[in-house]
């Protein structure tokens, strides 16, 4: 009887729901290639795994997409499988004028529509080799404005940025279009998100005035807690144009993913954290084709 389901019966049949309705789902095609910083000032909000689960999202569904690992870190690189040790061409190669965009970037083998332009840990001495050169804070903006004139055919870039405000993110968001904010339903994450609006205000009015965060998403939300729902209102209060309506639930599984140099889609791809990254990544399709 319907008045005896038990609340994992309730959450089968909507993952259930869900699965159907998103294996009948069309992602359209932005008109002109859009460029995203992912970034958020604050660790541990799941940045990194919402670049690259974001990536794998809309190029599966049809996107041409260019994933450009910012990070010295490399864990973009990491999760989507593509080599990144030392003495490997790079972001960095690309950032110091050795080698075009074109010449670094790797396919990804979770989708034939996906490239990977990887980091090292040679970018970590970036900063101290841009600092020296003119125009040092649009290199990134003029190595991709280079590519996308030969392909046009891409659609998305998304950049995953350092967590921090340095040259490289400046670099990022000199050459973005908007900023994708993960957020973590937690308590200090409107704190988070007014530091990052006060810095793309500045980029805006020295380096980049089109830029603006276009979109927010709500990442390791727990629908079990008041903080977590509270906080997804109060977001919604203030930016209830950019953000996106589905929230990316806390998995174990999306922890692991990393571990096997894959994406969750390659990991659990029937489960919950796939199927919302791909509802979130459908709705980021849906948006970019309508701007």
């Amino acid at each position: 009887m319907a008045g005896n389901n038990t609340p994992l019966a309730d959450e089968l049949s909507a993952t259930a729901k869900l699965r159907a309705e998103l294996a009948e789902a069309v992602f359209p095609k932005p008109k002109q290639p859009t460029v995203i910083a992912v970034a958020n000032q604050k660790g541990g909000v799941g940045k990194t795994t919402t670049t690259v689960n974001l990536a794998v999202a809309l190029a599966k569904g049809g996107l041409n997409v260019l994933v450009v690992d910012l990070d010295p870190q490399g864990n973009c690189s990491t999760a989507l499988g593509v080599e990144h040790h030392s003495g490997i061409s790079s972001t960095y190669e690309v950032l110091i004028g050795e080698n075009s965009l074109a010449e670094v970037l790797v396919d990804c083998a979770e989708s034939e529509n996906l490239k990977v332009c990887p980091a090292t840990i040679d970018l970590s001495g970036a900063e101290l080799d841009l600092s020296a050169q003119q125009r040092r804070e649009f290199v990134l903006k003029e190595a991709l404005d280079v590519y996308l004139a030969v392909n046009p055919e891409t659609h998305v870039v998304l950049i995953d940025c350092p967590p921090s405000l340095g040259l490289l993110t400046i670099n990022a968001f000199a050459a973005s279009d908007q900023v994708l904010v993960p957020i973590q339903a937690e308590y200090y994450a409107l704190e988070g998100l007014g530091m990052l609006l006060n810095t793309v205000n500045k980029i805006r009015d020295y380096l980049n005035p089109q830029l603006h965060i276009g979109t927010i998403l709500l990442t390791m939300f727990d629908k079990r807690t008041n903080l977590a729902s509270e906080v997804g209102k109060e977001i919604f209060q203030y930016f209830p144009q950019e953000l996106i309506g589905t929230a990316i639930p806390r998995s174990v599984k999306l922890s692991e993913a990393p571990s096997f140099g894959t994406s969750i889609f390659g990991h659990d791809p029937r489960g919950i954290a796939a199927l919302s990254y791909q509802k979130a990544a459908l709705e980021l399709a849906n948006r970019l084709a309508k701007a």
